[in-house]
């Protein structure tokens, strides 16, 4: 069978973050340094040798900074300040001073969509009147009906419910609305006012200088909203290929009026102009747009460096579409300069380890989690497919993004009690939607160590860990054959050693069949075996498989992964 064509050639000198393996922190279940139950900086301080062991290139920290934490986060009233709960302003300077010794990156979350309503923008726009400066931050209107008792328009809240509040005057009477994509208590900026911009500038350079090494930005493709807000008729939270691909890119921009919208560009191309001013730093945007050829317009070079591939994420477990998503990944941003952001895992879906024990027809949605109603998804099924996925997509060209736990295999933490979850997601449907809290649990570091297994000395845990997490305590894996912490660690030492973030590449068909795909990237094939039966391996030296047992036979079991250097 002849070789197929090269679709990425080597890039030897490539930029860091094109290549970069970057791990995912969600601070506050990540490690707990002071014990009350919520993890901080000092905890991932104390932490940084064990990531450095794994062998990440960066870190992306979801947000930090001062917030009354009704979005974990993501509800920022101050920009400028670590929150308490995670430390302070110096813990981070200490942080990236050891991250930087080790030779790890920094990149933090900034959320430019919209603030806390505690913001102090917000709550001077509040004591501000009806079209005044302080109210042209954010996004006041008028309602519809006789006396305004209507919303502007018929969007809707990411988080379930009207996208509109109405405000309460001083008077006691009714006043305008305001607009906030997800909860009410985030209200959304308006980008069309040239000072938020000014304010966005003073952010980012505010952090570059501390030495921060870049910014994921938060929703980065809800920004801006159409000219006059009109009605929504399509309701897709991400407006995946499903709902536009009849669509023209305009029909689709006006479908959904409040994602995607072309003047969001121009306050990317703004930020970017920012973060040129320093040295060597890097740009991710959580643009959740389809299909790849939409998405690819946020990485052209003047736009965002990375982009999460989250069509990629969201894949059939299957050779086909594994293989179309993959191949349509590297050509599409290939056209405009930039490298492919895989990505398995992150705080806003069901773990893979989890995920991919579910069956295709009973996935629920991103962002939704499992439903106590929903049929209980086959775990350890789950944990053999996620290895061998992860596997795969290390050794593809580009950069990847791993999530907090999943080098422990860790499961979703799906069967969590109502009483305990805080996602705004779970309030505001009454339970139907379950969200995100699933993801979030806390870390398990040392077996039995303490109720929260070694999150902290004192037991306490802002959300239950599963009884099942303790046996995916990292101490219980560390050093330990076929383990998954020893798999990722294996996995990242040999891509950093053959290049491969940034290697030639080519589908290799005359290694696979109907149930098995294979590539080469820098002379190594990687080759997953979907099944049902067992496949012979060809000549060469195994460099790492998910299969630990492989015997002197190399038969490759179903839902395995192996690399073997040609």
């Amino acid at each position: 069978m002849p070789k197929s064509e090269i679709i990425a050639a080597a890039r030897p000198n490539a930029e860091w973050w094109r290549t970069a393996v970057i791990y995912q922190i969600y601070p506050r279940s990540f490690a707990d340094g002071n014990g009350d139950g919520i993890g901080d900086l000092p905890g991932v301080t104390s932490k940084l040798d064990s990531l450095a062991s794994l062998g990440i290139d960066a870190i992306w920290f979801s947000p930090f900074f001062k917030s009354p934490q009704k979005d974990a986060g993501y509800d920022i009233s101050d920009y400028k300040t670590i929150d308490p709960i995670f430390g302070t302003n110096e813990d981070l300077e200490a942080l990236l001073a050891k991250s930087k010794a080790l030779g790890i990156r920094i990149i933090v979350d900034i959320v430019p969509n919209h603030t806390s309503d505690q913001h102090a923008w917000f709550q001077a726009a509040l004591a501000a009147p009806e079209g005044s400066a302080a109210r042209d931050y954010y996004m006041f209107r008028e309602g519809k009906g006789t006396n305004g008792e209507l919303p502007p328009n018929n969007w809707q809240s990411i988080f379930g419910g009207p996208a509109w509040s109405r405000i309460t005057n001083p008077d006691g009477s009714a006043g305008q609305w305001y607009l906030h994509m997800f909860d009410s208590s985030q209200p959304d900026l308006n980008w069309d006012n040239p000072k938020v911009a000014d304010e966005f500038d003073d952010i980012l350079r505010f952090w570059l200088e501390k030495g921060v090494d870049g910014f994921r930005v938060d929703v980065a493709h809800g920004m801006v909203k159409r000219a006059g807000l009109p009605d929504a008729t399509i309701y897709d939270e991400n407006l995946r290929e499903r709902s536009i691909s009849n669509l023209t890119l305009e029909e689709a921009e006006t479908a959904v009026p409040y994602w995607g919208q072309p003047a969001v560009h121009d306050a990317i191309r703004r930020f970017r102009k920012v973060l040129d001013e320093f040295d060597d730093r890097a740009f991710c945007a959580e643009a959740s747009m389809s299909p790849l050829p939409r998405l690819a317009m946020w990485v052209r070079p003047d736009e965002y460096h990375q982009a999460f591939n989250f069509d990629y994420m969201t894949t059939a477990y299957e050779p086909a579409a594994l293989k179309k998503i993959i191949t349509d990944s590297i050509i599409e941003y290939a056209k405009v300069g930039a490298s492919s952001t895989w990505v398995m895992s992150n705080h806003d879906g069901i773990r893979h380890a989890t995920r991919l024990g579910i069956a295709p027809e009973n996935t629920p949605r991103p962002g939704d989690g499992i439903h106590p109603s929903d049929p209980a998804p086959d775990e350890a099924l789950g944990l053999r497919r996620a290895r061998a996925a992860t596997a795969f997509m290390l050794g593809l060209p580009g950069s990847s993004y791993l999530y907090q736990g999943e080098e422990l295999g860790l499961p979703e933490a799906w069967q969590l009690e109502g009483k305990y979850r805080q996602d705004p997601t779970y309030a505001r449907t009454n339970g139907k939607r379950i969200g995100r809290d699933g993801c979030r649990v806390p870390l398990p570091w040392v077996a039995d160590a303490t109720a929260s297994n070694g999150f902290n000395t004192t037991g306490e845990s802002w959300l239950p860990q599963p009884a099942a997490y303790r046996t995916f305590a990292r101490n219980l894996q560390d050093g330990v054959a076929g383990s998954t912490l020893e798999l990722y660690k294996r996995l990242l030492k040999e891509r950093k050693a053959f290049v491969m973030g940034s290697g030639e590449f080519r589908w290799a068909e005359e290694f696979q069949d109907k149930n098995t795909l294979a590539y080469i990237n820098n002379g190594v094939l990687v080759l997953f075996n979907f099944g049902p039966e067992s496949v012979i391996l060809p000549a060469g030296e195994v460099l790492v498989t998910t299969q630990h047992d492989l015997t002197a036979e190399r038969e490759l079991e179903h839902d395995q992964v192996v690399w073997i250097k040609l």
